[in-house]
């Protein structure tokens, strides 16, 4: 199974890359998943063909990785990861019928998303200081700018200048999978993005005149800069485990659902493919409105 094998993982994780476009870390946890499963094989049953390998082979292997105590959710992605690599050798004409069709996930608990309050935003917003150097000036616009338009990481970093429509107070993000879309923006925050892009002509006499967000030295912001950034200024107003560009996102999403937003404008502003990904958000207003009525109601 060796060589074919290979050559066959080489050709999915190309066609992951370049007709699906996953992201980067989505392509390197599937080729994992695939080493993983080859190496099982090999050292359990063997050199084996690809068209032999059998639904009871990968149960075998899925069965070592609950035993190795191997999480819910990772194991529901490996099965993801095979079902995905065997459809794709089936139309590639080298298998007649997937080994892995039949095989049925785990059930996962649903982990509802982590978020900031809206008392506690405001705090850092109207009454953290932010440094008054151009390194202060960035970091409180990506922080502005992922709470109130739930832009990601990786759209923020490569958000243009171009792509700023102040005319219309809109912002053209390109999502996951290419996809374009367009998200509002409060004037308020569209005034803080024209001063930004404003002082920046005048602190540097060179820069990245590409990226709408530079650091210190004109270039274009970094993942580990902006993210550096997010985790100290989030730990000034919250007790949260989890301090990341995401949690900025959800407190977006769940503060829109709290405030009654329909769920399909929340789907459409962050972009997701289903509102499936978005129903989690609801999850969060129903707990608060739960909490609230075990406190304040009499029979609560």
């Amino acid at each position: 199974m060796g060589q074919l094998y290979e050559i066959i993982v080489r050709r999915f994780t190309d066609h992951l890359k370049f007709e699906k476009r996953y992201s980067p870390h989505t392509i390197a946890s599937y080729g994992n998943d695939l080493s993983q499963f080859y190496e099982y094989i090999k050292e359990q049953f063997g050199e084996t063909s690809l068209d032999e390998i059998s639904p009871a082979m990968i149960r075998s292997w899925l069965a070592s990785l609950k035993e190795n105590q191997v999480s819910s959710r990772s194991i529901v992605r490996k099965i993801s990861s095979l079902k995905s690599f065997f459809k794709f050798a089936m139309a590639q004409g080298h298998l007649s019928k997937s080994p892995a069709a039949n095989l049925s996930a785990p059930k996962i608990s649903k982990r509802l998303p982590v978020y900031v309050e809206e008392a506690q935003l405001h705090t850092l917003f109207t009454h953290v200081d932010f440094p008054d150097d151009w390194k202060g000036k960035t970091e409180r616009l990506a922080l502005e700018m992922f709470y109130e338009t739930g832009i990601r990481l990786s759209e923020l970093i490569h958000c243009r200048e171009s792509e700023i429509d102040f005319a219309n107070s809109a912002i053209k993000v390109l999502g996951k999978g290419s996809k374009e879309r367009v998200i509002p923006v409060g004037e308020r925050l569209l005034g803080h993005i024209r001063m930004y892009r404003d002082e920046k002509r005048k602190a540097f006499a060179q820069f990245d005149e590409r990226y709408l967000l530079v650091t210190e030295k004109g270039k274009k912001t970094y993942p580990k800069y902006i993210y550096r950034a997010v985790q100290k200024y989030l730990g000034k107003v919250t007790v949260i485990h989890k301090k990341s560009p995401h949690v900025l996102r959800h407190s977006f999403a769940t503060h829109l659902s709290n405030n009654g937003s329909p769920l399909n404008d929340i789907k459409e502003l962050l972009g997701h493919s289903s509102l499936a990904a978005t129903q989690v958000y609801t999850h969060n207003t129903i707990e608060k409105l739960k909490n609230a009525h075990k406190k304040a109601h009499p029979k609560g």
